[in-house]
């Protein structure tokens, strides 16, 4: 026959168990909400990764073809108008996230 002192310490420690695990339990992960610094990143990275593509497509080319700086120079500028175009569809999407998102909170509101 338990004892009903064992059984309510017993109780007692679940309990503060169960508190314990909540506690530890990870957060459910909401929107990815980007800062403005990590968006500015993102399209220097962009324009950066462009213009090193082409700048290698170039020396490349030109070390094949002994053209030396033809090749290299038409390449870099191609990468710089590729990264400009890839920076201009990041914006271009971020902003439809934006109005997206700023409809959606409108909609909300209007149901309230």
């Amino acid at each position: 026959m338990p004892d009903p002192e064992h059984q309510r310490r017993m109780a007692e420690f679940e309990k503060r168990l169960e508190a314990a695990k909540a506690a530890q339990a990870p957060k459910p992960r909401g929107d990815e909400h980007y800062s403005q610094a990590q968006l500015a990143w993102r399209m220097v990275i962009e324009l950066v990764a462009g213009l090193a593509i082409g700048f290698g497509i170039g020396y490349g080319l030109d070390t094949l073809f002994g053209t030396m700086p033809i090749l290299l120079v038409t390449f870099t500028l191609l990468g710089f108008a590729a990264g400009i175009k890839t920076m201009l569809r990041s914006a271009k999407e971020i902003e439809q996230a934006k109005l997206a998102a700023r409809e959606g909170g409108d909609e909300a509101d209007e149901r309230d």
